[in-house]
């Protein structure tokens, strides 16, 4: 009997079927719903035959506009999960009064919570931003790709493989339930001895490895692969706030990866480095976490902060107003941003003299960003502005991130921050600035970019209705947990004792409600702009719909997949803009035969065999854990001896292409 328990335990780790969560009813629900969700979009690719289109034209494609759509379609799929979560958050902590415990058990709402923060910061918002940089920073720098186009293919994949583990935890085991950021000791072996913050881990550092080599990929694409003229000053301030955004990436995820590492090695082998035994410190932990955690907040928010000059500009039929101070501010934000992640543990004792050069530090970063405001206002200042949906997200933008900001400036003060630290207002002011700020700035630049990609634009009416629940509902699910904060009420909790806080916790469901109602708007205006393309279609492929200013909108809509025939050259920041008043036309002779990077299926199937990898590794099942990255090493070396990656788009192609989009456009851009 021993002996077959030991073969047992050598074949399967530690994974038995008590890890598979049947007696939770709510996860056997969503089980079932997930299968019969999955079984139906297989069959319609499997019926509709797709998976050849798929594999080829899609999932292993390097293109960079491909790469950048597929991130957006996962950043979506997830924001559906990472909602449902906070739907069930809102509503058990709305009925959880008066001796009711609610419908979440305390270790499943622990995981509930847990997982909220993972999946909206990592794989929503991570891949929302990434998306958008990858789709539009080669077309505004003038590069037919990133530097590196391949690795652009892998980056995307290990994303993917880690948002799979944060998925199979749902279905598998359990998830983490730490927080968001995953604190010792309660990390620790000692007092989370079960596999969900191994989920978390191996989630986390699969994910960051794409991420970070995304960020070198992107920052190395922008500093060299620049259009002739294209000096740093004449960059679109959306290259700008990317140039800085991979910057942070480069320099803060490899703390990351650090410090995942190192707890990894306090769970696996009994190291104590986060631990009060034999010299470690838990302080220690929470310091490189927000090393990281703070300019991951930059990260997030500076390619917003591009997409609203992009909008703002074009919409009001100006140029911006004060480029290089805009410019000088992304810069000084980036700097700063590594000057104040102590602001977020001030009641930790780390003294008066540390607590007021990290509160000072972060009221003055709030001084570039307020520069940043003024500037998109005064280029709204008597400009022709036209309300379509990029600007209305603008606009809503600008009065609900003051908001943020000036709670932020608030949490600021150390003595403030002691009364408010670890309560609902902390919750309403990071929401007000991740929701007001992240958010509503994919949501512009959705609207915004759409037509670039596909030729057509997103319903107005549809992406009207999305707008206005999104924003009411914002209002309604957040405000009141200001108040709840500076009553007292504490974030985390399950089940509450006093019946007076009922209301506003009502009021906040209700919120969440019309989210939820502002995200299924959003869906329907995909699926009717779609449905609708061919009688939505630009009469001008080849023209700017929004009368756009910056270099993209040069080529057609949507740009082939060389992006420029011929390398444009820059004489003004607005390059677009410049190259119409200059009476730009395309040439029409002197095409050549254009290079292409060749697709390659290396990167999804390296991707593949790190989720079996990190789900090897959770459950300690160690020979699959060993076979995975024999896979992995030869995958990786079998990939560099694929010398032949490229292909060739004949001239005579290229000529047919242009002189047809010359046609359409006329002799003049």
């Amino acid at each position: 009997m021993f002996a077959n328990m030991d073969l047992t335990k050598l074949i399967f780790g530690r994974f038995t079927l008590e890890a598979i969560p049947y007696h939770e009813p709510i996860l056997v629900v969503t089980f079932i719903a997930v299968a019969i969700g999955g079984i139906a979009v297989l069959g319609a690719i499997t019926y509709f035959k797709w998976w050849g289109y798929l594999w080829h034209e899609w999932f292993t494609s390097v293109d960079h506009k491909k790469i950048g759509v597929m991130y957006m379609v996962l950043g979506i799929i997830m924001l559906l999960r990472g909602f449902a979560d906070a739907l069930m958050m809102r509503a058990q902590q709305a009925i959880a009064f008066n001796g009711s415990e609610g419908f979440l058990p305390a270790h499943h709402y622990d995981q509930v919570f847990t997982a909220h923060g993972v999946i909206m910061i990592f794989f929503v918002a991570m891949p929302f931003v990434t998306g958008l940089m990858n789709y539009v920073v080669p077309l505004q720098i003038g590069a037919r790709d990133v530097s590196f186009p391949f690795l652009n293919n892998f980056s995307f994949w290990m994303t993917v493989s880690g948002a799979m583990i944060i998925m199979t935890s749902l279905f598998i085991g359990e998830f983490a339930r730490t927080g968001w950021l995953a604190y010792p000791p309660l990390s620790d072996a000692a007092y989370s001895p079960g596999v969900g913050v191994d989920y978390y881990i191996w989630g986390l550092q699969i994910a960051g490895i794409g991420t970070l080599l995304s960020g070198v990929n992107l920052l190395v694409t922008i500093v060299k692969m620049r259009a002739p003229g294209m000096s740093m000053m004449k960059m679109p301030v959306f290259t700008w706030t990317a140039l800085c955004t991979n910057t942070l990436i480069v320099a803060a995820f490899p703390v990351l990866t650090a410090v995942l590492a190192l707890l990894t090695l306090d769970r696996y082998v009994g190291t104590n480095f986060f631990t009060n035994d034999l010299g470690g410190n838990p302080m220690m932990y929470v310091n490189l976490i927000w090393i990281w955690g703070h300019p991951e907040v930059y990260i997030l928010i500076l390619p917003a902060f591009g997409i609203y000059s992009e909008v703002t500009s074009t919409f009001s039929g100006k140029r911006l107003f004060g480029y290089t101070s805009m410019v000088y501010a992304t810069v000084v934000i980036t700097i700063l941003s590594y000057l104040v992640w102590l602001h977020h543990f001030f009641t930790m004792g780390s003294g008066a003299s540390v607590n007021s050069f990290f509160g000072i530090t972060t009221m003055i970063i709030s001084i570039p960003t307020g520069a940043k405001m003024f500037n998109w206002l005064f280029t709204m200042y008597r400009g022709r502005i036209r309300y379509e949906p990029p600007m209305m997200w603008t606009v809503a933008f600008m009065l609900t991130f003051v908001i943020g900001g000036m709670t932020g400036v608030l949490l600021a003060v150390p003595p403030a921050d002691f009364v408010t630290h670890n309560s609902l207002f902390l919750i309403a002011h990071f929401h007000n600035v991740i929701i007001g700020g992240v958010l509503f700035g994919i949501f512009a630049g959705i609207n915004y970019w759409f037509p670039k990609a596909f030729g057509f634009k997103l319903d107005p009416f549809w992406g009207k209705v999305s707008f206005w629940f999104w924003v009411v509902g914002f209002y309604f699910a957040f405000m009141p947990l200001y108040l709840l904060g500076l009553m007292g009420v504490t974030r985390r909790l399950r089940e509450f004792d006093d019946p007076s806080l009922q209301i506003w916790f009502i009021v906040a469901a209700f919120g969440a409600v019309l989210i939820a109602a502002g995200i299924g708007a959003f869906l329907m205006q995909i699926f009717v702009s779609i449905r609708d393309r061919n009688t939505e279609r630009l009469r001008d492929t080849t023209g700017d719909p929004w009368h756009a200013r910056t270099l993209e909108w040069s080529t057609s809509s949507p740009p082939p997949e060389y992006n420029f025939a011929f390398t444009p050259v820059i004489h003004d920041n607005d390059a677009w803009w410049d190259m119409k008043h200059r009476g730009y036309a395309r040439p029409l002779e002197g095409f050549r035969a254009i290079h292409m990077p060749k697709s390659t299926g290396a990167g999804a199937i390296l991707a593949a065999l790190s989720f079996v990898f990190g789900f090897a590794m959770i459950w300690y099942i160690w020979w699959l854990a060993a076979l995975a990255a024999i896979g992995l090493f030869v995958t990786a070396i079998g990939h560099t001896f694929n010398y032949n990656r490229d292909y060739h788009i004949p001239a005579e192609e290229v000529v047919r292409a242009e002189n047809a989009r010359t046609a359409m456009l006329g002799a003049k851009g």
